[in-house]
């Protein structure tokens, strides 16, 4: 029997992760705040609900990608969210970035009702989404986690197990900081790269080669050097996630001085009115450019 999938979310990175499972062979509902977003899901195949609960009775597994703690509040534990029908035994894939409080909350409140909840966001922007080429970090219940391979692998390249309730969300946080302080510190170097007259082909290419390099090198200076912030993923929601990350820490009596300029800078972009523009944006801060943005 095909398992049937609620998925909750068809955001910019929900709606490709969908299109994934769909186009796998799973039994798709799916469900939008926005219902508009849910018309191409629905040319596929997909049953398109009127809520997160209409759409996980009955289902096996339910995925939801929404933006923030608030939202996972609302979907998982609302009137109408998803442990209002979810049936013992469904298995609850998050792969919302949330913190790892939110992410303990909704797996206690879920195991009330024996449904396992797998905090399980995601490495990767819009075009590792399309592509399956997404990793997971995955943490809670072992068992779930191995009935839940089969829809990982429909989305993604990898997943990886990395604890209890809450790590998926911690390890994504830590991962997040890392990368939105390298693209405030990216920003820097394309600016002085640029005063001193160096071409941006030369400072992409020599960097990614170097100790420095990663997939932040090599896709956000030819952002940055072409002013080009098409949103792959947004300055607002790195800047939130930095918020977790800082959260987090203070939490764990942890100094992250670092960071917390980092999360400054991407505070200030999003307050400048870049939120809704790529991460790399953060450039527009740095450069005096914020008002062209």
């Amino acid at each position: 029997m095909t398992p049937t999938i609620a998925f909750v979310g068809l955001g910019a990175m929900g709606a490709p992760m969908a299109r994934n499972l769909v186009a796998a062979g799973f039994e798709l509902r799916v469900h939008n705040r926005n219902p508009a977003r849910a018309g191409p899901l629905a040319a596929q195949g997909a049953r398109v609900c009127d809520s997160p609960a209409e759409a996980t009775r009955d289902a096996h597994f339910v995925v939801s990608m929404v933006a923030d703690d608030e939202a996972t509040r609302e979907v998982m534990l609302g009137e109408h969210g998803v442990l209002s029908t979810a049936a013992p035994g469904t298995v609850i894939i998050d792969s919302s970035t949330n913190s790892p409080g939110m992410a303990r909350e909704v797996a206690a409140a879920a195991a009330t009702r024996g449904v396992p909840y797998l905090d399980a966001p995601v490495t990767g922007s819009i075009h590792q989404a399309a592509g399956r080429e997404l990793v997971f970090i995955v943490g809670g219940d072992p068992a779930a986690f191995n009935a839940a391979r089969p829809l990982f692998d429909a989305m993604g390249r990898r997943a990886r197990h990395v604890g209890d309730s809450g790590s998926g969300a911690a390890l994504k946080l830590v991962n997040n900081m890392v990368s939105g302080a390298m693209q405030a510190l990216v920003a820097e170097a394309v600016l002085v790269a640029e005063a001193a007259g160096l071409p941006a082909d030369a400072l992409c290419d020599l960097l990614s080669e170097g100790a420095a390099g990663s997939r932040i090198t090599r896709t956000k200076i030819p952002k940055m050097s072409a002013r080009d912030f098409s949103p792959q993923f947004q300055l607002a929601l790195m800047d939130k996630d930095m918020r977790y990350f800082l959260a987090m820490a203070q939490a764990l009596d942890r100094p992250v001085p670092l960071a917390a300029l980092a999360r400054s800078r991407l505070q200030a972009a999003r307050r400048a009115g870049l939120g809704e523009l790529d991460t790399s944006a953060v450039f527009l801060l740095a450069a005096g450019e914020a008002g062209g943005g």
